[in-house]
């Protein structure tokens, strides 16, 4: 009698998981959002998640400007490469004048503390200076230096240290804290 009585338990309880399971996928096919357009393996095709993007858009910055510039060991000098990205900055900014851009500067631990805060400050500043050169306006722009602080990867080895070397780019509306 206690064998079929655990048999029936057993039984009734893998029905009811049965039943639960049903339940949630009916749930979840009646929940699905549609389709995105299908990837064509083109370069224009829109990152998944940003199909809805709208030009002018924080997103729109991020992934078709680019926010970050990179610099060498030691120095805030303006490659080629971080030229032709802060152009393409200054274009955006100077046509989406509700942004305000915090320039955030960094350094790798290639110094004391307070050397590798002064050289991401003269980092943030050369970009600033760079994008006011271009037209934007200088009083919509502020920068900061933090020195080694906020690494992107703690590591010994050159080429990963340049990671670190760098000034970011966010953008804030103008109700927003700087």
């Amino acid at each position: 009698m206690i064998v079929r009585m655990e048999f029936a338990r057993r039984f009734l309880f893998a029905g009811m998981l049965l039943a639960l399971g049903a339940c949630t996928t009916a749930d979840l096919a009646s929940r699905e959002e549609p389709n995105p357009p299908p990837m064509t393996g083109q370069t224009n095709d829109p990152a998944p998640g940003f199909e809805n993007m709208k030009q002018g858009s924080e997103e729109d910055f991020i992934l078709n400007v680019g926010r970050r510039i990179y610099f060498t060991q030691d120095s805030a000098a303006l490659d080629s490469v971080a030229m032709t990205t802060l152009d393409n900055q200054a274009s955006w900014l100077n046509q989406n004048t509700r942004w305000l851009l915090k320039l955030q500067g960094f350094a790798d631990d290639s110094g004391s503390a307070s050397s590798m805060v002064t050289l991401s400050q003269k980092r943030a500043d050369a970009v600033m200076a760079y994008l006011a050169s271009r037209g934007v306006d200088p009083s919509r722009m502020w920068a900061k230096g933090y020195g080694k602080d906020r690494e992107v990867r703690a590591c010994s080895e050159r080429s990963c240290k340049v990671q670190n070397r760098r000034v970011v780019a966010n953008l804030r509306t103008q109700r927003d804290d700087p």
